[in-house]
């Protein structure tokens, strides 16, 4: 059973309410934070009082706050009916010798997976709180349906939700990204992160790399098809993403793939705005069905 998480604040934001949380959590021993729009209460009780849900995963150096202060979403999911939920990024109290050093590694930068190596194992255990303790904890305190629930996220976010759909398939029934890494054990930040929290046993990095994953599927794991947008002015494109790894690896399971490229755009936040009812749509009509 679940511990009762503390609401730490809410506020009416367009007919619904924005909502910030924290919990103590098993699987990391720390409390960890969570934010949650949940649309107008109208809309829940039309829906037979549960509403499908969206989790969103952030990228390097953000927090549980950033995605909904930043990306602009909650208004066009008050209409659709979609509950968001944004998880922080990390763990976070753990005080950790080295934990801060730098922004790619460590503090907001747990690359949503379960580290094995020490001094990471115990408190950095992301993917383990998100899909065994986060969800229930929702399905427990919040009118969601657990048969809904859509995942995507941005950078290291999108690595993250890409590869928590592909090993959780049964958990989650649509999936997009926005500038994802795409085959982290080919580029220098995942390189870094899963040298520090999985070792040095490269093999062992394909369970949490999404072109591996991909790669590795006997059939297509989403027949709605995947969402991927990417901007083309984005500094980190050639070196840390590599979403044409990704694209080949689709191709060769038959699973559907959209990679939008868009000119100009770089990789932040009004990039993440400028496409985000596309995201928010994308993930309506497969929770819908």
């Amino acid at each position: 059973m679940n511990t009762a998480p503390e609401l730490l604040s809410e506020h009416l934001c367009f007919g619904g309410t924005q909502r910030f949380y924290q919990h103590s959590a098993r699987s990391t021993g720390l409390t960890m934070k969570y934010s949650v729009f949940l649309p107008p209460q109208r809309v829940i009780d039309d829906a037979g009082g549960k509403v499908p849900a969206l989790i969103y995963l952030a990228g390097l150096t953000c927090n549980e706050e950033t995605f909904m202060t930043k990306a602009g979403a909650q208004r066009l999911a008050a209409t659709l009916g979609l509950a968001l939920i944004a998880p922080d990024t990390s763990p976070r109290g753990a005080n950790i010798p080295g934990e801060t050093d730098s922004w790619d590694m460590g503090l907001a930068a747990s690359f949503y997976l379960d580290a094995v190596q020490a001094p990471w194992a115990k408190n950095y255990r992301m993917e383990t709180w998100l899909t065994a303790e986060l969800l229930p904890l929702l399905a427990d305190t919040l009118p969601v349906h657990t048969g809904r629930i859509g995942i995507f996220g941005h950078s290291m976010g999108g690595h993250g939700a890409l590869t928590l759909a592909l090993r959780h398939p049964s958990l989650f029934k649509s999936v997009s990204a926005l500038a994802p890494i795409c085959a982290p054990s080919q580029c220098p930040w995942g390189r870094k992160a899963f040298s520090g929290y999985l070792g040095a046993d490269e093999a062992a990095w394909a369970a949490h790399d999404a072109t591996a994953l991909m790669a590795g599927m006997g059939a297509a794991p989403y027949p709605g098809g995947i969402l991927i947008d990417q901007g083309l002015a984005d500094k980190f494109l050639a070196e840390q993403l590599n979403p044409h790894l990704f694209e080949a690896a689709c191709a060769r399971a038959g699973q559907a793939l959209q990679l939008r490229w868009h000119a100009g755009y770089d990789h932040g936040y009004y990039f993440i705005s400028s496409f985000m009812a596309d995201h928010l749509n994308h993930h309506a009509r497969q929770l819908s069905e």
